[in-house]
């Protein structure tokens, strides 16, 4: 999970005789390169700009589409009345009548529930790009056996943030994350090849071991999952913290090596394409994945499926993650893609390393062979609405 912002500028060398910006160079002379300053990301919603949508009504809300996230909101309500929205579009006051409505609003018209309590705003230019996601199921253990030998780290006790002072804060203004070495040093915490040529053995961390070093690649990518023992006993791992290094999607470094496509040595864009290189060529496929750095720790969790960052557990085809500067966790939000499975309601419950700024989301699949098929594929643009308590946009226009 998986954008922003650098824009990379080609200048090309000019000399003696060719024509440049509709003029001959003279010998001897070349002009001043003009670079365009670099354009500074929105921070958030507000900042990204907001209109008035359509009325929901007129969305064409599906029954089943409906009711899921009608569901899918009200596990979302008692974060969402209590927490700050970073995007800066609400308050925790705001949803509490939409939320006291939907505690007993009937299921069977979920349609007119949305369409009752909520109107929509269109971020920024709306232009949506929407990825997939699921809750992998790979082959796990417990207990150290012979053939699975890739271990599934908790959460280190020395991976701390900075102290005030120590080190640079971050963009958002937090700490950042990393650790301190015997001399009182704060450090960047280890990052993926430290950690997987062995700078974590001995600590007692191991909670599980997994068979497949790019099977676990992919659930760090996902953020959780369930381990698959030979005896078909099942343990659910969940996301718990992560080393404070950038994320790197190998996906998008292979395409800039011409990896990625349809001619001959060429790899499928998709999540199972870039699954299969990594078989093909383990030693290349090894490095690939070192190149990203960011690793993530898991913990165990309950039977009851995978939490967001919401706190509440994610439901397929229900929930999305979103970045939560442009996206208030547990508002409901309407997608219109090229990719009609995609396309419907969906409600804002978690998070995602790579998924930042407006209008970009991630999609939730479930579990299972399905689930990994589109999610590995998932890929679609289109227009995002969000749903917000009625009467939202009046009271932001007010304080423009």
């Amino acid at each position: 999970m998986i954008g922003g912002g650098l824009r990379w500028l080609s200048v090309a060398v000019l000399s003696l005789g060719l024509i440049a910006c509709g003029r001959i160079i003279p010998e001897g002379r070349v002009p001043p390169v003009v670079v365009a300053p670099p354009v500074t990301p929105p921070a958030n919603a507000l900042t990204a700009g907001f209109t008035a949508g359509p009325a929901v009504t007129t969305l064409g809300l599906r029954r089943d589409d409906a009711r899921g996230a009608l569901l899918s909101f009200r596990t979302s309500c008692s974060r969402l009345t209590a927490r700050a929205d970073n995007s800066g579009l609400t308050r925790p006051a705001d949803w509490k009548p939409a939320c006291e409505a939907a505690a007993r609003w009937p299921e069977t018209e979920a349609a007119q529930f949305f369409s009752s309590w909520f109107e929509t705003v269109r971020i920024g230019d709306g232009k949506a790009f929407v990825t997939g996601y699921y809750e992998p199921e790979i082959a796990g253990v417990r207990t150290r056996i012979p053939g699975y030998d890739v271990p599934v780290y908790g959460l280190p006790g020395d991976l701390v943030r900075a102290r005030p002072g120590d080190a640079p804060a971050n963009a958002n203004g937090t700490q950042p994350l990393g650790r301190y070495d015997d001399q009182g040093q704060f450090l960047p915490y280890f990052d993926r090849g430290e950690i997987e040529d062995g700078a974590l053995m001995g600590k007692g961390l191991e909670i599980a071991w997994v068979a497949d070093a790019a099977e676990f690649f992919f659930l760090q990518v996902q953020g959780s999952g369930r381990l698959i023992a030979p005896d078909g006993s099942v343990m659910h791992v969940g996301y718990a913290g992560q080393n404070g290094h950038a994320y790197t999607g190998i996906g998008g470094l292979m395409r800039d090596r011409g990896l990625l496509g349809t001619g001959p040595g060429q790899y499928s864009g998709s999540m199972q394409g870039i699954m299969q290189y990594i078989h093909e060529n383990p030693e290349a496929g090894r490095g690939l994945m070192r190149e990203n750095k960011s690793y993530v720790f898991f913990r165990e969790i309950g039977p009851g499926g995978p939490l967001g960052a919401l706190g509440v557990p994610v439901r397929a085809e229900d929930s999305v993650a979103a970045d939560p500067a442009f996206v208030p966790l547990g508002a409901p939000v309407w997608l219109a893609l090229d990719r009609g499975e995609a396309s419907g309601l969906w409600v804002a419950q978690d998070t995602g390393g790579a998924i930042k700024g407006a209008n970009r989301f991630d999609s939730f699949w479930g579990a299972g062979e399905a689930a990994r098929t589109i999610a590995g594929g998932m890929s679609g643009r289109g227009d995002a609405l969000l749903l917000l308590p009625k009467g939202t946009l009046k009271k932001l226009q007010q304080v423009r």
